[in-house]
């Protein structure tokens, strides 16, 4: 069954959690990609990864936008 783990639904995120966020570069406001289960930064260029429903929102833990 262990195999079968990363085709679990995404933890949903909490929707007042997403309204006070803001990227840790640029201090603007994120986008939530439900698809990609990231927070998006388009001012930072940056997409910061939801893992188990906390949004990890380390600099070092973002992928660039243009990484596909």
């Amino acid at each position: 069954m262990a195999e079968h783990a990363d085709l679990a639904p995404h933890a949903p995120v909490d929707p007042r959690l997403l309204e006070i966020l803001v990227c840790p570069v640029t201090k603007q406001p994120l986008q939530y990609d439900r698809v990609n289960n990231e927070l998006i930064s388009p001012a930072a260029g940056l997409a910061y990864p939801i893992r188990d429903g906390i949004p990890i929102m380390l600099p070092e833990e973002a992928r660039p936008l243009d990484d596909i």
